[in-house]
């Protein structure tokens, strides 16, 4: 059965997922903002067989999450590097994380402890905030009419999205 594709959605969340959201897109571009770097060294330290990490590579870079780059001889050896577009996914995959350890940890381990590299100090969890920086929950926001998105019949102006 063929995958069903998004490209048309008005949804910017399923045309998100269309670009990174397969089974080891993130994890590809996670251990890219480890450093990872070479294709030997993603194969290794995500166990992912050969023809799977070709074809997401190959996605990723078709959809400009990276960037693979000439390093050496006659084009002899590349590396995968992250563009803009998928440095600013940081923020989507601290907060998967975040939400991973908090609701399906690693049995007998510690989360991951992340840092902030000045000051040394753990970083804050991520979360929505409103204009003042105050917290925001998904009661607390609403999606005004006529944005394109099909929902129910509502006589409100205004639907809340939780």
């Amino acid at each position: 059965m063929a995958r069903k594709r998004f490209d048309d959605s008005s949804c910017s969340v399923a045309r998100a997922l269309n670009e990174v959201g397969d089974w080891w897109s993130l994890l590809v571009v996670l251990h890219a903002m480890y450093g990872t770097r070479r294709f030997v060294d993603f194969q290794q330290e995500l166990g992912i067989a050969r023809n799977i990490l070709c074809d997401r590579l190959s996605r990723l870079v078709d959809n400009e999450v990276l960037k693979k780059v000439e390093v050496g001889e006659h084009g002899s050896r590349f590396e995968y590097r992250l563009t803009e577009k998928g440095r600013d996914l940081f923020p989507i995959v601290i907060a998967l994380r975040q939400w991973g350890d908090k609701w399906n940890p690693a049995p007998n381990q510690e989360p991951l402890d992340l840092r902030d590299r000045e000051t040394g100090r753990t970083i804050r969890q991520v979360e929505v905030q409103d204009a003042n920086g105050n917290p925001l929950t998904v009661r607390d926001v609403f999606v005004p009419e006529g944005d394109g998105i099909s929902r129910r019949k509502t006589t409100d102006s205004k639907k809340t999205v939780g």
